[in-house]
């Protein structure tokens, strides 16, 4: 028998899943990985396949993301259908090079009309109209792509999932068209666990498969990114001198996964302005809410803690503060130049927020000329509706354009492992370059809680030294990739500066 692995994603956004799926269906089609099945659930989100368009709404577009679904073209067949919390959707990544796409189809479906026989429903098939219909109402869609003879998309099985989301569409351009669950047919309560199961045994027995047990979804983290436990007394001794100076640093609101080591060697990045943010990004784990009045006191106290721990090389950041005239520019530049002043032989590295993009505030900052000028773009142009909703990628652009033109040097971040794509990660390379960035750093994305934007895959370390030297390739000066790497990370090491210690080889460098 045919080896099968089922990968459970459990619930995850829709085009991190579809990134998912392109990264699998490569890897079969290479023959890395055997025959696989995915399963997931996901947020409300209205897709639109190559036949369908706009006209298969029954809403204009623009009521679509108050009432929080999400609208997407993909590449499959069909026009328009939605998935949603209670919906089981299954994605086979099957090399069908001995069999026709119709037979596979029929098997497919034959599989999840098993499962509802499995409780007493009878499914039907109407010609011309792929899915399955139980007493006249659709209770699965189909919709299948094939690349270089291997499967992707797949079918939708309505578990448990409130149909008056469909009222937002003609489910597959039948307008009128009755949708139905397995609960409101059964009038049973469901555990999506068994549905699951019964899935993939009815798939496995159809097609000959021998299964493998499910591999857990994004939210197992790999070896790599397993790192020792943290030098508590390192953490508890920086945490007594940051209370001291009333101080906060980005390593404790963010998690960072480094702060352990970092705070070992007496390095941090200290986040000036306060400790809430005005934005919610959904990957960043600062807090949220009213921000703090402004404490003008700030630059003198991290000056005191640059001087007390000897640091060669400051990192100074900030939440993002919408809330201020300047974004807090102001208090970047006092900060600036109270390092200087107190420890001249220290240099002074800032990452700092688009302040709305204000060239009063960009001005405000660079003329106090910190030795790195840092402000990361953070993700691909596609995600920034999901991952930085009030931000703008063109606006992060001339951000760093404007802090190269005034003769700084410009630094970026990048993480990966949100549902981006290759083609998508070097084009943000070119963009980034050809902003005047030359120091970068490249990371995996690591969700801060299950409230974030979830894992859509953990990029192996290997693909990160791939990424380094594409971007050596491009021509910046200064590349750190690597799973752990963060933007402040060894910061000093990327302009000839120990910052308080040596690389310990726990991220991959180049240039």
């Amino acid at each position: 028998m045919k080896d099968l692995q089922t990968i459970d994603l459990g619930r995850l956004d829709y085009d991190q899943a579809l990134s998912r799926q392109h990264q699998l269906v490569a890897d079969r089609i290479k023959g890395h990985i055997p025959d696989s099945l995915i399963l997931v659930e996901h947020p409300p989100v209205i897709t639109i396949g190559r036949s369908g368009s706009l006209e298969d709404l029954r809403v204009a577009k623009e009521f679509l993301a108050p009432k929080g679904v999400y609208l997407q073209k993909v590449d499959r067949g069909g026009r328009a259908t939605f998935h949603g919390p209670g919906q089981l959707v299954i994605y086979p990544i099957i090399n069908i090079s001995d069999t026709d796409i119709h037979v596979f189809l029929t098997q497919l479906t034959g599989s999840v009309s098993d499962v509802l026989e499995d409780y007493h429903l009878v499914p039907e098939l109407k010609k011309g109209q792929p899915g399955l219909w139980v007493n006249d109402a659709k209770i699965a869609s189909v919709g299948l792509a094939v690349k270089k003879k291997v499967t992707y998309h797949g079918i939708a099985l309505n578990v448990s999932i409130d149909p008056h989301w469909f009222d937002l569409i003609n489910p597959c351009g039948q307008k009128g068209a009755k949708i139905t669950s397995m609960d409101i047919e059964t009038g049973e309560a469901f555990d999506m666990s068994t549905v699951k199961k019964l899935v993939v045994d009815h798939f496995s027995r159809r097609l000959g498969y021998n299964t493998r047990v499910l591999i857990p979804g994004p939210d197992k983290r790999p070896k790599w990114l397993i790192k020792p436990a943290d030098d508590l007394e390192a953490v508890r001794g920086m945490e007594t001198r940051l209370e001291r100076l009333d101080l906060a640093t980005v390593c404790q609101t963010a998690h960072c996964p480094n702060q352990g080591e970092c705070f070992h060697q007496g390095t941090a990045t200290f986040m000036i302005l306060g400790t809430r943010c005005t934005r919610r990004c959904r990957f960043c784990a600062v807090d949220k809410g009213i921000p703090y009045p402004v404490d003008y006191r700030e630059p003198e106290r991290v000056a005191m803690a640059v001087s007390e721990m000897g640091l060669t090389h400051a990192v100074v950041t900030s939440v993002t503060r919408d809330d201020l005239p300047d974004g807090g520019a102001g208090l970047f530049a006092a900060t600036i130049h109270r390092i200087r002043q107190d420890c001249p032989d220290v240099s002074v590295e800032v990452l700092v927020p688009d302040f709305q993009g204000q060239t009063s505030s960009l001005e405000t900052v660079c003329a106090a000329r910190p030795d790195v000028f840092n402000h990361n773009i953070e993700t691909v142009p596609r995600l920034y509706d999901r991952i930085r909703p009030k931000a703008d990628y063109r606006r992060s652009l001339r951000i760093l354009s404007y802090a190269s033109d005034q003769g700084l040097l410009v630094k970026s971040g990048l993480m990966l492992g949100l549902g981006e794509t290759c083609d998508e990660i070097k084009n943000t390379l070119n963009d980034l370059k050809s902003s005047g960035c030359q120091s970068l750093t490249i990371g995996q994305y690591l969700a801060p809680s299950g409230d974030h934007a979830m894992v859509a895959r953990y990029v192996p370390p290997e693909e990160f030294d791939v990424w380094a030297k594409t971007a050596n390739d491009i021509g910046f000066k200064h590349v750190s990739s690597g799973p752990l790497v963060r933007s402040s990370y060894h910061a000093g090491d990327m302009i000839g500066k120990t910052g308080g210690g040596s690389n310990n080889g726990s991220h991959r460098k180049a240039g």
